[in-house]
């Protein structure tokens, strides 16, 4: 499977996140071609708000692999991650992030911030973003547009 395959796995996550209620961003984790984490938003419904398709993607790969660090993985996200999700691969180690449109408001990997790839910072992770970004988009144009 490939970018595009992981990514679709990603926004089904996200469809099932609007079906909730939820802004639809969903997240997988891969390590060896095995997606080994999946998340949808979810801070409405857990009232958390680190309850972010990443952080839960990432929590459930970390339990899965017995390791809060995850190297050698891939991130797949339909949207661009914020600097708490993108802070939050940086400590566990994603070796990739791949996502599907940018988010020009938030985004910290590259459109306003840049985690990811800081310099600054003790890792960082190669990006490669656009991946079924109209599908991303379109989705999350579609949720916001019906709440207005």
């Amino acid at each position: 499977m490939g970018d595009a395959d992981f990514m679709a796995q990603a926004l089904q996550l996200a469809r099932q996140a609007e079906e909730a209620g939820e802004v639809p961003v969903g997240a997988v984790v891969v390590h060896d071609g095995q997606i080994i984490g999946r998340g949808s938003n979810a801070p409405i419904s857990e009232t958390d708000p680190t309850a972010h398709a990443e952080i839960e993607a990432l929590r459930e790969a970390a339990r899965l692999l017995g390791n809060y660090r995850l190297p050698e993985t891939t991130l797949y996200v339909t949207l661009e991650p914020c600097p708490m999700c993108a802070g939050a691969m940086v400590h566990a180690r994603v070796a990739r992030l791949v996502y599907g449109c940018a988010d020009p408001r938030s985004g910290a990997a590259g459109s306003v911030y840049d985690i990811a790839a800081s310099a600054k910072l003790n890792h960082r992770l190669e990006v490669t973003g656009g991946v079924l970004e109209g599908e991303s988009r379109e989705l999350l144009q579609e949720f916001f547009r019906a709440r207005r």
